[in-house]
């Protein structure tokens, strides 16, 4: 199975730090954001991976290059303009999918101990999702998660979508290529009851302002290091 690390937001909530800076290369205990998330899909066994740069995307690549010295191989999917997510994973479809139609897409900006590598596809579904706790800066979530581990728009108590999770190509494939958010594609998705999800109730966090980025930059060095 294949993987994409969704970088091309331009991290406006991050400036000045990103104005000369892709989002994705910021770094936070001696290593960058994307790095981070390539450490620990390589470590759970990914090898092919699909990453979209947009803002200062010619940074990320030199940056990151073919992927061989994290063990992996990376595939540039570059949006001139972002794309948003289900645009981005449209576009990036013909390198995600193949022998399986399943693939895993993460965030660039999150830092979560969550095992990428523990995620099963869910037979007549079309994504699944990890869920967790509320953080502050979203204390009213975005869908519920049944007993039976079912995802919907509806529904208490709510959960926060991590940016983890496992996609199959059905969801994206008629789209036409082009700005596609994928809330709606979820939600509807949700309606015809072909969403599944888990609850991660480990550490999670969402690292959009200077402040959380140098919150967990204080944290890993405290820890003694950034482990992959």
């Amino acid at each position: 199975m294949k993987a994409m690390i969704l970088a091309a937001g331009k991290g406006e909530r991050m400036r000045p730090l990103t104005l000369e800076t892709p989002k994705p290369l910021l770094q936070a205990g001696g290593k960058a954001l994307i790095e981070h998330q390539i450490g620990k899909l390589a470590g759970a066994g990914f090898r092919e991976l699909v990453i979209n740069p947009s803002w200062l995307g010619d940074k990320l690549q030199t940056a990151l290059g073919d992927g061989r010295q994290y063990g992996v191989h990376i595939h540039y999917s570059p949006e001139p303009e972002p794309l948003e997510t289900a645009g981005g994973i449209r576009q990036a479809l013909p390198w995600l999918t193949g022998d399986d139609d399943w693939f895993l897409v993460v965030n660039s900006d999150i830092w979560c101990d969550f095992d990428l590598g523990s995620l099963e596809p869910s037979v007549n579904d079309q994504a699944v999702l990890v869920l967790t706790d509320n953080p502050p800066q979203h204390p009213d979530g975005d869908f519920h998660l049944t007993a039976t581990g079912r995802v919907t728009d509806s529904g208490d108590p709510r959960l926060t979508f991590s940016g983890i999770s496992l996609l199959h190509r059905s969801l994206f494939e008629h789209l036409e290529p082009g700005y596609r958010k994928l809330a709606p594609l979820l939600r509807e998705a949700m309606a015809n009851d072909r969403v599944a999800g888990v609850h991660h109730r480990g550490e999670w966090q969402d690292i959009g302002t200077p402040e959380r980025l140098a919150s967990l930059d204080r944290q890993l060095r405290q820890d003694g290091g950034a482990p992959s």
